[in-house]
């Protein structure tokens, strides 16, 4: 049976010599892994649409549950992306995240439309990462099903919290903090606040467009990192790779 879809390349392995096992973020079928027959080849047809992060129409050949690369054709590939090691890199964390919160066989348009807007937004519209970075993060927390309670104090329901729960996701002001209890809070301000809100409850398609001053952006992007390490509950080779770059 042949399956033709729109999917995104979220990481390529080494499979032997000759072939490659692609992971692919598509756009009606979830996450799915395919070989790639012959990419490793020097003149293969297949490395512009099979690269990581290339985002082209598949057609797949499926036989008893495994696919196979039959046609691939590049849509998009991000080229300046590709030019900016710095930005390829955080591209590539993306593309980790992604491939961890998403599933075999279930569909996420909506995961698969923020990766790519992220991606042009780091590619050609020249958005200050750390933005798109903490965008991305957040509104990934979102579709995991790790949505924050950003409506208030989650003790004395105070419109004004200072404290950022990472754990529970919750939000806190600093004198209602129970004794003992554990877990680590991060402060909030006004300014971080609303960004919050508005990432995590805007339209998909104005997710970049708003404004925020580079020292509340600064610690929106150390929050929205640590949160989504906190609920995911592990660390990425690409961001680790990516802040290294940043030194």
């Amino acid at each position: 049976m042949y399956l033709t879809t729109h999917g995104l390349v979220l990481r390529v392995t080494d499979y032997n010599d000759r072939d490659a096992l692609l992971t692919l973020l598509t756009e009606n079928h979830g996450k799915l892994t395919a070989k790639a027959r012959g990419l490793r080849r020097k003149n293969s047809p297949l490395i512009a649409p099979c690269q990581l992060l290339a985002y082209g129409e598949f057609t797949l050949f499926e036989y008893r549950g495994q696919y196979t690369v039959n046609e691939a054709h590049s849509i998009e590939l991000f080229s300046p992306l590709r030019r900016d090691l710095t930005r390829l890199s955080l591209g590539t964390y993306f593309a980790q995240v992604a491939e961890v919160i998403s599933q075999e066989d279930l569909p996420n348009p909506e995961l698969q439309s923020l990766l790519l807007n992220c991606l042009y937004a780091l590619s050609k519209l020249n958005q200050e990462e750390a933005k798109v970075k903490a965008v991305f993060e957040l509104r990934c927390a979102c579709l995991a099903g790790y949505q924050p309670d950003l409506y208030g104090c989650h003790v004395c329901g105070s419109q004004n919290p200072d404290r950022f729960d990472l754990s529970a996701g919750q939000l806190e002001c600093v004198g209602c903090r129970a004794p003992g209890s554990v877990g680590i809070r991060m402060p909030v301000t006004p300014g971080v606040l609303e960004a919050m809100r508005y990432i995590c409850l805007c339209e998909p398609k104005r997710l970049l467009s708003f404004r925020i001053g580079s020292e509340n952006l600064e610690a929106l992007a150390s929050l929205a990192e640590a949160y989504l390490s906190t609920q995911l509950e592990r660390g990425f080779s690409a961001l680790d790779f990516y802040k290294s770059l940043l030194i």
